[in-house]
């Protein structure tokens, strides 16, 4: 199976294991846009059978890390800040997808938007259920145990 032929689960099993557990499935990377989805199950979600607001918290800083980690040359980045707006719930069935995208891109600060919408039968029909606000500390050094990571993502992404 060539790169372009591996499945979403096996890019972000290869990318980020903690969304890969937890059935996320990354799409587009490319220094402008992160883009993924999920389809809502027990394993992401609350006793009360809607998405966990911390799991919507995880891919937001997630996707917002990878873009950035690009936009900055592959260098370490921190999150520093996190705001994150629940709209509305997302329930089991649900399928879930997201986008980041840049706000502000500087050479110590980035700032990143994440939105996440639900779309069920009609792709065209999209229900905010979150938006999110990251801010990255950029430009730290990588540390030598994490520069492998650096090739996985750009086997991947479009830059």
């Amino acid at each position: 199976m060539s790169n372009l032929e591996e499945s979403p689960a096996s890019k972000t099993a290869a990318i980020d294991r903690a969304l890969y557990l937890l059935g996320f499935e990354i799409g587009e990377i490319s220094p402008e846009k992160i883009t993924g989805q999920l389809k809502v199950t027990e394993n992401c979600s609350q006793p009360f059978k809607v998405l966990n607001g911390g799991v919507s918290a995880l891919i937001a800083e997630t996707l917002a890390s990878l873009g950035a980690h690009m936009t900055s040359g592959f260098q370490r980045v921190a999150g520093v800040q996190l705001s994150i707006n629940h709209i509305k719930p997302a329930m089991i069935g649900d399928l879930i997808v997201v986008e980041a995208k840049p706000v502000t891109v500087g050479k110590k600060i980035q700032v990143w938007e994440v939105q996440q919408w639900k779309v069920n039968s009609l792709p065209e029909k999209k229900i905010l259920v979150s938006t999110a606000r990251v801010t990255l500390l950029c430009n730290l050094p990588v540390p030598e145990h994490a520069r492998a990571q650096e090739e996985v993502i750009k086997k991947y992404a479009k830059l």
